[in-house]
């Protein structure tokens, strides 16, 4: 994309892209919050406005409007709700540059990946809109003069929190499988970058029936703890961190409402002697997601190289990181973008230190760039460290940022174990040319989802979740729909 885009000019030009309305959406209009708090670029520091703070009254309000809904939206034909899912998917499309340009400014992400966010989120809308009449019931022999079946019905109110790393592509593509079940949501964005989400309300608002989609913003935990805890509330999903995860199951016991959670990782990859080398040192950069600042809970953050390759790769690493350097989210050149806050920044800052204290080599990166038009932001270069052991930190702990750790290895069991140590068991990735190997280890390592010389990549219509403390359920394929709906037994004797 030439740096001469049209993106580049909108940037100059806020109030033509972000969202006007700032309120809470819900019974399919705007409304006003108990109180208000201000957003900021992690870029360059320049304010982005106001938006609501939602009470326990205000998450109360949205409720209940989507409770209201509920019913008209269950006894909707199902051709028909996929009908809107679809007009939802278009009109995303055709806005898309605008709100890949909000997720730039207000989350940090560079603006190129953000557009493949949108892309994903208007294709989950598609795929959900497919599936509509295939969350069917059974029959059951029960002999003569008997007739038992089953019926898939949807839960009612579904609430969906959403992380910061893709805030456009959690709402949108996460209310796509409750809404196509029958259900009616509410969507709550995450504090650190809400905006897309309303220009969302904005955009698809109207082509829901008033109730069956809404939107509360909040700073800190007061709504998402509301939404959490409101009996009108039937199900909640949540992406984000395992003590987000934890806090979530807590509250949700309260009313024994049902979780999906996707929380965070600490993933390995495992390359082998006979790996391809190149393809595998691509394969290891790709799969820490610097085009998100590593700011990704599918990141494969920990790299176990056998002895007798990991030299070599290290330098085709360090080779390769030299192409993500830290800019401007909204320059469509910008290959990785700003961390997401001040707190993140500090943060990501500490486990780098903490790992230099422990012995670990620092290979590359670990510092703020310091080009002065970056000063005012949160910025982070690529970082490589190499001689890192298992029981260092930045070895068992989740780091969130672009921080990547290499581990030698010689015995294969042992490697196994260590892989397989941490409560995290999202993802895995392997390099190896033998089939046997990579069934074999595919089949030990403890994760939901295992790429062999793949990396990253997520295919709709596969299952997509964790293992252990990564979380329960799975999305982007057809439980995901199962999991919005609840089956109920009907016995007819005739």
């Amino acid at each position: 994309m030439e740096s001469t885009s049209p993106l580049t000019a909108l940037a100059s030009s806020l109030d033509s892209i972000l969202p006007t309305h700032r309120g809470l959406f819900y019974d399919g209009a705007w409304h006003p919050a108990g109180g208000t708090w201000e957003g900021f670029s992690p870029a360059d520091g320049r304010s982005l406005g106001l938006c609501a703070d939602a009470s326990d009254a205000d998450v109360d309000a949205a409720v209940q409007a989507a409770l209201r809904a509920f019913p008209a939206w269950r006894d909707t034909p199902p051709s028909e709700r996929a009908a809107c899912l679809r007009r939802a998917a278009a009109r995303i499309r055709e806005y898309g540059k605008d709100l890949a340009l909000i997720d730039a400014l207000d989350c940090g992400n560079a603006i190129a990946p953000m557009m493949g966010d949108v892309e994903t989120a208007a294709a989950q809308l598609e795929f959900f809109a497919g599936l509509v009449t295939e969350a069917k019931g059974e029959t059951i022999p029960m002999g003569h003069g008997r007739l038992n079946y089953t019926l898939r019905e949807p839960l009612g109110v579904v609430g969906r929190i959403g992380a910061f790393n893709h805030p456009f592509m959690f709402s949108a593509a996460k209310m796509a499988a409750p809404l196509a079940s029958g259900n009616t949501v509410v969507i709550k964005p995450p504090e650190q970058a809400p905006l897309s989400t309303l220009r969302l309300a904005e955009l698809v608002g109207d082509l829901f029936p008033p109730g069956v989609f809404n939107v509360v913003t909040g700073r800190g935990k007061e709504a998402g703890q509301a939404l959490v805890r409101h009996p009108g509330v039937a199900k909640i999903g949540l992406i984000g961190s395992v003590a987000a995860g934890r806090a979530v199951m807590r509250t949700a016991a309260d009313t024994l409402k049902p979780v999906l959670l996707e929380l965070g990782g600490k993933n390995a990859l495992v390359g082998f002697p006979d790996a391809n080398l190149p393809a595998m040192a691509d394969a290891i950069v790709q799969g820490m997601n610097f085009a998100w600042c590593g700011q990704s809970c599918g990141s494969t953050s920990r790299v176990f190289l056998h002895d007798s390759i990991h030299d070599r790769v290290a330098e085709l690493v360090r080779d390769r990181l030299a192409a993500f350097q830290p800019g401007l989210p909204q320059d469509p050149d910008t290959t990785m973008g700003a961390i997401v806050s001040a707190e993140q920044h500090r943060r990501i800052l500490d486990y780098i230190q903490t790992g230099r204290d422990e012995g670990a080599t620092l290979s590359y990166g670990g510092t703020a760039p310091a080009r002065p038009e970056l000063a005012q932001g949160f910025f982070i270069e690529p970082t490589l460290f190499t001689n890192v052991l298992p029981s260092m930190r930045i070895a068992r702990e989740e780091i969130f940022g672009p921080v990547l750790s290499l581990f030698r290895w010689t015995d294969a069991g042992e490697m196994l174990a260590a892989v397989n140590a941490l409560d995290y068991g999202l993802t895995c990735s392997l390099w190896t040319r033998d089939l046997a190997t990579a069934l074999e280890v595919s089949s030990r390592v403890q994760a939901g989802y295992v790429w062999i010389n793949e990396v990253g990549r997520h295919f709709l219509g596969a299952p997509y979740g964790g293992f252990k403390q990564s979380g329960n359920g799975r999305e982007e394929c057809f439980d995901e729909l199962l999991a919005f709906t609840q089956t109920k037994n009907v016995h007819v004797r005739y």
